[in-house]
């Protein structure tokens, strides 16, 4: 399947809708406190999105339950909010979704809840970081396997892992299209594949294990881990290739 490209009134309704992600995300870092639970913060992320005209777009997306990922501690993606209340030194991820106009938004963040060590800090700080140099060093003709490669050498030169087995994705008028990006180079060809081009929307999502990359899902079905049993990370944002850069659709 060939890769879209965008026209400039596509990317801003794309926009719209990440904008509405960026803000639910900032009201969900906000009540992230001891004592909350994931119910309660799933709930205030979903009326916010409503709220703003959109639809939370995870909910009934394959089966998810909910509107908001809520990831704690060893669970790096895809955790289902449940009645548990967060404690101080807990980490917890938020991914979020939106759709509106027809066109979908999608982005993520890794938070501590109230004073969490510095490992944690370092751990979640390899997942923003690897999010942020990946946006950096995008140019247009710069093949996707490229950049999948630089990501893992980041991740790994700050002494993590990637997790394997999950990717980021373009993303347009469904929530999950063409290409694959997974944060680690799969194969052994950095130079093959397709290139990025302007025009090109897509979401990059750094996720990141302390020592084995290998994921495992868990009996609900949705929340994954590593095999290592540590502590996870994860951070997300939807990107325009637009005058051969990467722009940042995922901002309030």
């Amino acid at each position: 399947m060939a890769i879209a490209l965008r026209k400039n009134s596509e990317i801003e309704l794309l926009r719209s809708a990440n904008k509405i992600v960026a803000g639910t995300l900032e009201l969900l870092a906000q009540h992230t406190k001891p004592g909350m639970t994931l119910k309660e913060l799933d709930a205030i992320g979903e009326e916010y999105i409503r709220s703003q005209g959109a639809i939370p777009s995870f909910k009934g997306l394959y089966g998810f339950p909910n509107a908001v990922c809520t990831s704690v501690n060893d669970v790096i993606i895809h955790g289902i909010p449940t009645d548990y209340a967060l404690k101080e030194g807990d980490i917890v991820g938020f991914d979020v979704g939106t759709k509106k106009g027809g066109y979908f938004g999608d982005a993520a963040i890794s938070v501590g809840v109230g004073k969490i060590s510095q490992e944690d800090e370092a751990l979640i700080a390899c997942a923003k970081d690897a999010l942020y140099f990946a946006i950096d060093i995008i140019q247009d003709g710069m093949r996707f396997k490229e950049l999948s490669y630089e990501i893992e050498q980041f991740i790994n030169g700050r002494g993590f892992v990637p997790l394997r087995g999950f990717c980021g994705h373009g993303i347009g008028k469904k929530p999950h299209e063409e290409p694959e990006i997974p944060n680690y180079l799969d194969g052994n060809n950095a130079k093959a594949g397709p290139k990025i081009k302007n025009g090109m929307v897509f979401c990059l999502e750094p996720m990141i294990c302390q020592k084995e990359g290998t994921s495992k899902i868990l009996a609900n079905g949705w929340d994954v881990v590593s095999t290592d049993g540590l502590r996870g990370s994860h951070y997300e944002h939807t990107v325009a290739i637009i005058n051969g850069r990467a722009e940042i659709l995922s901002i309030a």
